[in-house]
């Protein structure tokens, strides 16, 4: 249970993170939540939004389910198994191969549907539920097709389950994800992730970049699109940082206070002594969940 004290704490760090309608920038992040690559862009999307979310609303566009139906077909499991592997061992986030050998997921489009049934019930849902499945599929290995798996994450991120059951069959959810892929045919948008930059000009059109690329080029881009010198807001303490998010890898944390991963353990041994995190080892790296007042 987390205190009042705390979510005010946190909200000292984290309130210029929400969407506000006067930012200068809109950035349109184009995911698939089968997608590897888009799971290990979260450390650096959680470091732009921590020191630069001040100038930038995020938006997430749920897209390439056509492409990840018409890949899941195309390539040979072991191909998808080794893809991932690779994957995680780019870049430190843990994705686990063994689901397209153990537990092939058949029906991409299922897991699309669950996430824009999610968004029904609130952005901030939304975004918990892509987040909780993303952990389910690349740190555990569940079958996020799974209608009985993804009940469970609804009911995991606090989702009123019923609604949640509703939505998942209903019109309004298709029409959602429908438009977010409407949104990507229109853009063009070709591959995933990409990330496209929207500046208060509509004149100006969107700057779309591809793929995973280094955290200083994306603050370039804000640079440039803002066309001001950019300070960034202080980073909070970390368990601050932990309380906000529950459950971060050692690379997130890494990315975010610029610190190797040698210290990061180091650091967050002391909080598990204190009975702060328990530490969940994946496949590859190590995942912390906050505990504190949780007993």
């Amino acid at each position: 249970m987390v205190t009042n004290r705390e979510k005010k704490d946190t909200s000292l760090f984290f309130s210029h993170c929400s969407g506000h309608p006067k930012k200068p920038l809109e950035i349109y992040m184009f995911v698939d939540p089968l997608c590897p690559e888009c799971w290990a862009l979260e450390p650096i999307i959680k470091k732009l939004q921590i020191e630069y979310g001040r100038f930038f609303t995020l938006r997430h566009i749920i897209s390439g389910n056509l492409a990840t139906l018409n890949i899941t077909k195309r390539k040979r499991p072991e191909k998808l198994a080794q893809a991932w592997e690779q994957t995680a061992g780019r870049t430190g986030m843990s994705c686990d191969g063994d689901i397209w050998l153990k537990n092939p997921i058949a029906t991409p489009y299922t897991a699309s549907l669950a996430i824009k049934s999610a968004e029904l019930q609130g952005r901030r849902a939304g975004l918990l539920y892509l987040r909780k499945l993303q952990e389910q599929l690349f740190i555990e290995s569940q079958n996020v097709s799974d209608k009985t798996m993804l009940i469970n994450i609804a009911e995991q991120v606090g989702l009123d389950v019923e609604e949640f059951k509703k939505d998942l069959h209903s019109q309004s959810s298709a029409k959602a994800l429908q438009c977010d892929l409407k949104i990507t045919s229109e853009m063009e948008v070709q591959e995933i992730p990409t990330l496209a930059f929207f500046s208060e000009d509509v004149e100006e059109l969107g700057l779309k970049i591809t793929g995973l690329y280094s955290y200083e080029l994306y603050v370039q881009v804000l640079q440039e699109l803002i066309g001001d010198t950019m300070k960034p807001s202080h980073t909070p303490p970390l368990e601050i940082f932990l309380q906000h998010y529950q459950f971060v890898s050692s690379t997130e944390i890494a990315t975010v206070y610029n610190k190797t991963l040698a210290e990061v353990e180091k650091e967050l041994k002391k909080l598990v002594l204190s009975q702060t995190v328990e530490r969940i080892q994946a496949k590859y790296g190590t995942f912390w969940r906050y505990i504190k007042n949780h007993y």
